[in-house]
């Protein structure tokens, strides 16, 4: 699965992070079970969630991968993940190393340079790595927009001593490599001494010593933050959309900008409707005689309930559009229609009146020209 669509293993199995060893081994059962190739022929997204569920599962049951995973989401058990900028839901463990942080994202130390920023100069500024997390919505909230607070966890500067690292805020030149970050190394091999640069011990490739490390951030310049970010949802977003907060991801390295949060859209399915982009899908039941006879109906919408006149003679599985009644365009005017399919539902259990009154109504089709009466099945038995 791409990474950019990767969902959250806790959300894949449909548990929540507090879930027993048992928890997700039920909930797995269940999926891979409802998802498996047996039970679902030639069916590619079956499969794909098939597959997605295992995965989830291989994880999370594991206890030291489970472990990577809470602390350090994705990045913890997939070393290919990260590489388009994203830590799946932020650090969750002890210390940290913000070298390997960005080594991780950028494939290279501090020196890899990103967004334009750098080359090979340590001081250059370089920007944070984003933070990704996932927010769950109702289907009302995805179609009109709402307000949420989202707890996220990120790296920022260490407010003490202003990123430096340094208690009096003090960075000396590295002596080693003056100030490069590298430092240069010889190695004899069968075709000569090879010269090679690699990250200076002394400076953790930063290019600067200090010597009066600062006591909140151990000498990192970062810290590890918990707050509460708040997000405009807009009215029209759709399952599996993104959004985008510039500058609310890792903190930047050397003045540069920080990360971009990015939040990945869940829906909560709705026990009425279903969505097709900006339509909406419903399935309403009538009787046999609203069927026959037409009526007037109240049909549910988004909006509350309608109604609506349904014609004589109508079969089941006709369909009628409701104009105006689907989901808000996203970022644009005018909404999408309510689709609506009948449903005749057939009566149960009649008492003796009923059935004398349907078999006298068979009788009368019959007498109006139709071939066969439509309970012939009933007055058989």
């Amino acid at each position: 699965m791409a990474e950019e669509n990767k969902r959250d293993y806790y959300t894949v199995l449909g548990v929540e992070k507090s879930a027993s060893a048992d928890q997700i081994k039920k909930a797995y059962r269940k999926l891979a079970k409802k998802y498996h190739p047996d039970m679902n022929p030639d069916n590619d997204d079956a499969a794909s969630k098939f597959k997605e569920v295992n995965e989830a599962y291989e994880v999370l049951s594991d206890e030291s991968k489970k472990a990577k995973y809470d602390q350090f989401g994705f990045a913890g058990v997939d070393p290919n993940f990260g590489a388009g900028g994203g830590f799946g839901g932020g650090f969750g463990g002890g210390g940290f190393d913000f070298g390997d942080i960005f080594s991780s994202v950028f494939g290279g130390g501090f020196g890899g340079g990103f967004g334009g920023f750098g080359g090979n100069d340590p001081h250059a500024p370089m920007q944070g790595p984003n933070l990704r997390e996932m927010i769950q919505l109702t289907f009302e909230e995805a179609a009109f927009g709402c307000e949420k607070n989202i707890p996220i966890e990120r790296i920022e500067h260490c407010q003490e001593c202003n990123g430096t690292g340094s208690a009096d805020q003090k960075q000396e030149i590295c002596p080693d490599c003056q100030g490069t970050g590298s430092v240069s190394a010889q190695q004899r091999t069968p075709f000569g001494v090879v010269s090679t640069q690699k990250e200076c011990p002394h400076g953790g490739g930063r290019g600067y010593q200090i010597k009066n490390s600062c006591k909140v951030c151990s000498g990192q310049g970062l810290i590890r933050r918990r707050k509460t970010i708040s997000v405009t949802i807009p009215a029209g977003i759709n399952a599996g959309q993104a959004i985008s907060m510039r500058g609310q991801g890792h903190a930047g390295k050397n003045g540069g900008p920080n990360g971009d949060l990015i939040i990945k859209i869940a829906i909560s399915p709705h026990k009425l409707f279903s969505r097709e982009e900006f339509d909406v899908l419903y399935a309403h039941p009538i009787s046999f005689v609203d069927a026959t006879l037409g009526g007037e109906l109240e049909i549910p919408t988004i909006d509350g309930k309608v109604k609506y006149n349904l014609p004589a003679g109508t079969q089941a599985g006709t369909t009628f559009r409701l104009r105006g009644k689907g989901i808000p365009r996203l970022h644009q005017n005018g909404r999408g229609d309510q689709y609506v399919t009948v449903n005749i539902q057939v009566p149960k259990n009649l008492n003796a009146e009923a059935k004398t009154a349907l078999r006298a109504f068979d009788r009368a089709m019959k007498g109006a020209g139709h071939k066969h009466g439509i309970f012939e099945k009933d007055k058989k038995k």
